[in-house]
């Protein structure tokens, strides 16, 4: 996955829009230059939600929404958007390695944590960074399983983890 990640504070202007897709209803936020922050759905821990002073703009989504499309249809296993997520160094670390998982593939949590140089006992602070993705479906988090090959933890929900995954064509037993 091609993205861009830089750490910024809060904007003054977030615009949104919502769009329909095969997992449900998906929330997309971008800040003053275009550049996605977010994508949600619905009941999703730690999920964003549209506040007041935010402006409804579908335009500057065209992209991620024809990516996504795209995605959806089976024809695009890389998305090429500018990303941009507001986390600690470590959590950055996280999400980088993140991008850098496969298109219909899986990992572990421990195998993202030795990819950081996290220690062993670093996976549960790797799994909170991981459940804190911004950038659903964007960011793969949902390729990350279980070192026993469970589906363990999505922010989304672990039935929209193992839709996104079988649509991925990945191999669910390890």
């Amino acid at each position: 996955m091609t993205t861009t990640t830089t750490t910024t504070t809060t904007t003054t202007s977030t615009y949104w829009t919502e769009t329909d897709s095969p997992v449900g209803r998906l929330l997309l936020t971008a800040g003053p230059d275009g550049t996605l922050t977010s994508l949600s759905v619905p009941g999703q821990k730690g999920g964003r939600s549209v506040q007041d002073g935010w402006r409804h703009d579908a335009g500057p989504f065209r992209a991620a929404e024809e990516q996504l499309a795209a995605y959806f249809a089976g024809e695009l296993t890389e998305f090429r958007l500018p990303l941009r997520a507001e986390g600690t160094a470590f959590r950055e670390r996280v999400w980088d390695a993140l991008d850098a998982v496969p298109y219909g593939t899986t990992t572990t949590y421990g195998e993202i944590a030795a990819r950081i140089g996290a220690s062993r006992p670093a996976v549960r602070a790797v799994g909170g960074a991981i459940g804190a993705n911004p950038l659903l479906i964007l960011r793969p988090c949902h390729r990350v399983i279980g070192a026993d090959g469970s589906l363990t933890g999505y922010a989304g929900g672990l039935e929209r983890k193992t839709r996104l995954l079988a649509l991925e064509g990945a191999a669910l037993a390890r």
